[in-house]
């Protein structure tokens, strides 16, 4: 039976068993020791789960919270759930107590499937104020093998059987809760029909081989996560699960040596800096350009010169130990959730580890534009128009999209889906340009916008996203609404900065070190070359740096960790004031 017959995502685990059969859909590690598990025995252990879930009393339509970091065991949840009928609302682990009620209440979850017992105190802390939540499951206090245990001694397949064929394929599969940069996190809905429409769109365009190695170590709280482990489901490509500690992802990824990598730019930035630490800075560019320009010519099956060919010789190993880094394999990786340098892009296209932008939301399916190996552009989120994803610029220069990669809508929140959803455009509040191509480029957020003092319209995220290509600086938050030129407060990335003053014989304590002349001088050098990208009016005058970087438990950051600027100015108001005295 062929993939393509799923009609509904309850499907794909059983379809892609058929499809598939022995290929390894799964590799996670466990007591130090990788293991493989084929399409067939993930389905066995899907339909176990799901069994034990209909026992356990999950009616059709219920919403099950999973509240774990990225595992095997947090996919077959989420896979034996949509089996049984029920709706996934993912909680990434690092929320607090009281995310964790808005989003277990708002959702009317009756099931919390918890990681680990810490997490389940964090939920029975606050189980008075969620009436509909019936139990928790914990996975590594046993609970998970349980419940599959009971399913495997009492399986009720013609029940699943029933349950999957009532699914349409318009009804709620996942609710994933956004950030809530602004206001409490909001359920984006998302259908059958979105993550059929994502799967099929992978497929169409050989993003994804059924030959591949996808590392993944992103949140399955995080619609880019999903993406990766539901549409490995539909091409056969196997999906090895990261082992739990952040710490060791690059030594994984030599152990696993993945063919496609999908990430977020700090992963990208911090192998950067650790490449190209040392190396002038002229130098450096040669190397890129070098390297650029063998590569595009061995793409269009052109000879390259003898003059080039023997610089490339003198460069390449440099970019071989870049290769490594990643395994050695990698075909391509994916950036996404945030925007990353040119300067990095090309350095990564020039050795050989080509990183392409992608561009989506959580109420896109994660979806809207892509690069291609085929067809790219660097610096560029990439086009639009395949699987029926719609784009277009509105007047005001926001970018809207259309298709079957839409959500339904926010969950019980009709007045919040009304405004971004008008005639079937998705207003995205990002702001951008599509080019003579086709390729967008992502410029601002609508509602991030500074009108200064002199009726400026400036899109901060520009001037922070320079800033932030520093290997010294970990967050940078620009103001200046209504007044008469930026300002910035710059955190200091502490993996980086403290070396740096050891080396100096300065204080590697952050409070002290973030006073010292030396490193105002030092941030002072990289906010003037940041500066020299921008018109005048776009320049940052002034600066502050914090004694701590920014944080969650503050309130300052999203579990995604994208910054909370309205906290983050009235937090640190008195600092920003400071600046215009």
């Amino acid at each position: 039976m062929p993939v393509t017959t799923a009609r509904v995502i309850a499907d794909l685990p059983f379809v892609a068993a058929q499809a598939h059969d022995d290929r390894v859909a799964w590799r996670h590690r466990q007591d130090g020791q990788w293991h493989d598990l084929t399409f067939t025995e993930v389905a066995e252990w899907v339909m176990e789960l799901a069994s034990g879930l209909v026992h356990r009393g999950l009616a059709p339509g219920e919403r099950v919270c999973v509240l774990s970091d990225t595992r095997a065991e947090w996919s077959a949840v989420e896979l034996a759930v949509l089996a049984a009928g029920g709706v996934v609302v993912p909680i990434y682990p690092s929320s607090a107590a009281e995310e964790c009620a808005w989003i277990i209440g708002d959702s009317g979850a009756v099931l919390v499937v918890a990681e680990t017992d810490a997490q389940r105190d964090k939920v029975e802390s606050i189980r008075s104020r969620v009436p509909a939540l019936r139990d928790v499951v914990v996975i590594e206090g046993g609970g998970l093998d349980e419940l599959r245990s009971l399913g495997r001694t009492s399986p009720v397949p013609g029940e699943l059987d029933d349950r999957r064929a009532a699914i349409d394929p318009d009804d709620p599969t996942v609710i994933i809760y956004t950030s809530g940069t602004t206001g409490p996190p909001k359920g984006c809905v998302l259908t059958n029909r979105n993550w059929l429409t994502m799967c099929r769109l992978s497929e169409e365009l050989s993003y994804v081989l059924p030959d591949d190695v996808a590392y993944l170590f992103l949140p399955l709280a995080h619609v880019f996560a999903q993406i990766v482990h539901l549409g490995a489901l539909y091409t056969g490509h196997t999906v090895a699960f990261y082992g739990g500690d952040s710490s060791k992802v690059v030594a994984e990824l030599a152990e696993v040596r993945p063919t496609f990598l999908p990430s977020v730019p700090r992963i990208f930035e911090k192998i950067y800096t650790a490449a190209t630490a040392g190396v002038p800075e002229e130098q450096l560019r040669q190397a890129v350009r070098v390297g650029l320009a063998v590569r595009r010519l061995r793409a269009a099956g052109q000879p390259v010169p003898p003059d080039l060919a023997a610089a490339f010789e003198q460069v390449e190993p440099v970019f071989a130990r870049v290769r490594a880094i990643f395994g050695g394999r990698l075909r391509q990786a994916l950036s996404g959730a945030a925007p990353i340098s040119v300067e990095v892009l090309e350095f990564f296209t020039a050795a050989g580890v080509p990183v392409l932008e992608g561009y989506g939301m959580s109420e896109s399916t994660g979806v809207g534009t892509v690069n291609t190996l085929a067809r790219h552009k660097l610096g560029s989120v990439g086009t639009f128009g395949m699987a029926g994803l719609q784009l277009k610029i509105a007047d005001d220069g926001e970018i809207l999209m259309q298709g079957p990669h839409v959500f339904a809508g926010y969950w019980n929140n009709p007045a919040a889906t009304a405004e971004v959803l008008t005639d079937g455009w998705l207003h995205t509040g990002d702001l951008g340009e599509i080019d003579d191509d086709g390729f967008v480029t992502i410029t601002g957020r609508k509602k991030d916008i500074i009108i200064t003092a002199g009726g400026k319209n400036i899109a901060p995220a520009n001037v922070e996203n320079q800033l932030r290509q520093s290997r010294w600086i970990s967050h940078a938050v620009v103001y200046g609404d209504l007044k008469p030129y930026l300002v910035v407060l710059i955190t200091l990335d502490h993996d980086e900065i403290v070396p740096w003053a050891k080396d100096r014989g300065l204080p590697t304590d952050l409070p002290t070190l973030s006073r010292t002349p030396e490193v105002r001088a030092l941030i002072q050098d990289v906010v003037d070359e940041a500066n020299s990208h921008f018109a005048h009016v776009s320049q940052i005058k002034r600066f502050t740096i914090l004694d701590r970087d920014l944080s969650q438990d503050d309130g300052e950051l999203t579990p995604t960790l994208k910054v909370k600027r309205k906290v983050v100015h009235s937090t640190h108001a008195d600092r920003y004031a400071q600046l215009y005295t």
